[in-house]
């Protein structure tokens, strides 16, 4: 095929949105992702409470949850968003898969962290392949679930400091930021006050309200980014989320 300038368009490719969202226990994850139009729920870890949801069984096995996101792509359904609760219960799964082709008992037993290597290729040709046919065959939005760890974030301008991460190994977190559209960390709003604790001194002490909120933009304290020029911070509801986004689906910039 020849190629010059007379092959050049002006295209914009919309998807539905793929948003992953992660934060602290108990701030209310699972709720917000299943406040998501019309929901149907792929769980890894029995954490849905009183929430009431249509989800498949439980998970146990990675070949049995790529076949319930096949179910979703091949069957007949209306469902329009596909909440998987949670990717950090999900990826002991694709651990225990790789363990059992390579035929070892423990992902460390393959020399020079070549296992996680071999778990990035599953979570890129299984399962973030399924993603992407969800989005461009059936058209539904995702909304990846996930826990924070507090961890060490070596900074080329700065001394190393602590923040807020997706809990997954570095390299598949990586690939999970990379991929989604939104990265949204959700938290409870602090606000420190300083005590006098006699002697002349004083001590800051945190005071929580007990209001959530969800961080759309990345800042020392934690990782978070989006493509939507969302605002910095909303609250953690759905409807916050929507209003902002127009009931827009979100353009392809992958």
């Amino acid at each position: 095929m020849a190629i010059s300038l007379l092959s050049l368009s002006t295209t914009q490719s919309m998807r539905p949105p793929l948003l992953t969202v992660y934060g602290t226990a108990g701030v209310g994850k699972t709720t917000f992702g299943f406040s998501a139009p019309n929901p149907v729920g792929l769980l890894t870890e029995d954490g849905l409470g009183l929430i009431q949801a249509t989800v498949f069984p439980l998970f146990r096995t990675l070949p049995d949850f790529l076949a319930g996101m096949d179910a979703l792509i091949n069957e007949p359904h209306d469902y329009e968003t596909a909440v998987i609760d949670s990717l950090d219960w999900l990826e002991p799964l694709i651990w225990a898969e790789v363990c059992r082709q390579q035929g070892i008992n423990s992902i460390e037993e393959v020399g020079y962290g070549k296992g996680y290597t071999f778990a990035i290729d599953l979570w890129r040709n299984e399962y973030i392949a399924r993603l992407n046919r969800l989005r461009d065959e059936r058209g539904m939005g995702v909304v990846q679930i996930a826990h924070a760890v507090i961890k060490r974030f070596d900074s080329p301008e700065t001394e190393p400091y602590d923040r807020y991460e997706i809990k997954l190994h570095a390299k598949a977190a990586a690939l999970i930021q990379e991929h989604s559209d939104a990265v949204l960390f959700a938290n409870y709003k602090v606000a420190t006050t300083k005590s006098n604790v006699g002697f002349g001194k004083q001590v800051n002490r945190a005071v929580g309200t007990g209001q959530r909120a969800l961080y759309t933009q990345e800042r020392p304290a934690f990782l978070a980014k989006n493509r939507y020029n969302l605002s910095p911070e909303l609250p953690l509801e759905w409807n916050a989320l929507q209003a902002q986004l127009g009931g827009q689906p979100i353009p392809d910039q992958t």
